[in-house]
C-alpha cells in the first residue's frame, strides 16, 4: 500500500468518524431520538466498518478522477468535495429518508445534508493534500510485474 493511498484513507476515516460520531451520537443525539430513525444502541463496528470502505474507494478513486500536481490541489479538493459529497448525500440522505420510517423528513434532510457539507468540507481538502504530488502513472508502473 502506498503512502499516498494509506494517508487519503486515514483522511477520509478519521474525520469522518470523529465528526460523525460527535455530530450524531453527542451535538445533535436528541434531535435523531426525536427523528426516531436511529436504533437505540447504535453499532460502531458497523458504522466504522462502512467508513472505512468508503475510505477505500474515494482514496483509490481520487488521483484516477482528480489531479495530483502540487499546484493544483486546491482545485481538486474543490472538485472532489462536490462529487464525493453529492454521492454520499445520495445515499446517506436521500436514499434513506426514501426507506426509513421518521417522524419529519425534512428535517432530516436538513441534518444530513448539513453533516455532509461539514464532512467533505474537511476530508476533501485532507485527501488532496495526501495525494498532492503524487505521480499516478508512477504508482500504476510500480505495481506491474
Amino acid at each position: 500500500m502506498r503512502k499516498p493511498f494509506l494517508l487519503a484513507v486515514l483522511a477520509y476515516l478519521v474525520p469522518s468518524f470523529i465528526v460523525g460520531y460527535l455530530w450524531h451520537l453527542v451535538a445533535f443525539h436528541d434531535v435523531y431520538t426525536r427523528l426516531a430513525i436511529y436504533r437505540p444502541d447504535p453499532i460502531i463496528p458497523f458504522g466504522l466498518g462502512s467508513m472505512l470502505v468508503q475510505g477505500l474507494i474515494f482514496a483509490w478513486a481520487f488521483p484516477r478522477l482528480f489531479g495530483t500536481a502540487r499546484d493544483a490541489w486546491t482545485r481538486s479538493a474543490l472538485r472532489a468535495g462536490l462529487i464525493y459529497a453529492l454521492l454520499s448525500w445520495s445515499f446517506t440522505t436521500v436514499a434513506v429518508s426514501a426507506k426509513h420510517p421518521m417522524t419529519a423528513v425534512d428535517e432530516y434532510i436538513l441534518m444530513e445534508s448539513l453533516f455532509t457539507i461539514l464532512q467533505f468540507a474537511m476530508v476533501a481538502p485532507l485527501m488532496a493534500l495526501a495525494w498532492r504530488g503524487a505521480q499516478l502513472t508512477a504508482l500504476l508502473a510500480q505495481r506491474e510485474p
